[in-house]
């Protein structure tokens, strides 16, 4: 069913002049979903949480992200797609010439709206330059879900005067985003310097000990920092989207 607050702000958009009776048509036709066939897109999901779907591209294949790139496209509002590849992009630019890659977060994004949502700053911070591309991923998201962010990447506890020549843009953040692997425990140093939350991502970066990911992990949850909580492996996404949520509060 059409949720209420969604069809009066489509009638109120309608009565200023901000939206054509066709275009309000073609908005309601698509409530809650759209059936693709091989995708049901979930337009409704802005309403429901505050954040528009996002396109897992990993195991899909360029057509589909396509297609549902230019469903999400056609309702307004900033487009994001993750784990990309330039096959992925080469079919979204086919449609959507305005889309832009960004190759080392692995991000397809389409920006139709700039309006800033969060109340203050994201800080994205790497442990190492190797962990730049899950830190891009975590900034791309933020920023493409409305939010001013910053960042400070090859900032490691092997040489952590780095971290602390950069404690400005710790101290004027609402959300630190922290990326490591290795050992994970820059999240811990962080979440001791600053009063404000810290999500951890631990990435898939370290030799054979490091089992691709999993001792980063297990050390961020085992964390004596209380402010710091942690998501999955290499999931620069779900902190971009959880800092996100966070910084809007």
């Amino acid at each position: 069913m059409m949720d209420a607050k969604a069809l009066l702000k489509i009638m109120q958009d309608v009565k200023a002049g901000r939206l054509s009776p066709d275009e309000a048509v073609g908005r309601l036709r698509d409530f809650p979903f759209e059936d693709a066939g091989f995708a049901k897109v979930d337009h409704h999901r802005r309403l429901r949480t505050g954040m528009p779907e996002v396109v897992f591209s990993r195991g899909k294949t360029p057509e589909q992200v396509a297609g549902i790139f230019k469903r999400l496209a056609a309702k307004g509002g900033n487009v994001l797609a993750t784990k990309a590849d330039r096959g992925h992009f080469r079919a979204v630019k086919k449609m959507l010439r305005q889309a832009e890659y960004h190759e080392l977060g692995q991000a397809i994004v389409l920006r139709q709206d700039d309006t800033i949502h969060g109340k203050g700053k994201i800080a994205v911070i790497s442990a190492g330059t190797s962990d730049i591309p899950v830190a891009e991923e975590a900034l791309v998201t933020a920023e493409v879900l409305g939010n001013e962010v910053t960042h400070v990447y090859d900032v490691g506890v092997a040489g952590i005067h780095r971290l602390l020549a950069h404690q400005s843009l710790l101290t004027e953040a609402r959300v630190v985003i922290v990326c490591a692997g290795m050992e994970g425990a820059l999240p811990s140093v962080v979440g001791g310097l600053v009063g404000v939350p810290v999500i951890a991502v631990p990435t898939s970066v370290g030799y054979g000990a490091a089992f691709k990911g999993l001792a980063a992990l297990l050390g961020m949850l085992n964390s004596c920092a209380s402010n710091v909580s942690v998501v999955n492996i290499d999931n620069g996404f779900g902190a971009g989207y959880v800092a996100s949520m966070i910084n809007r509060l």
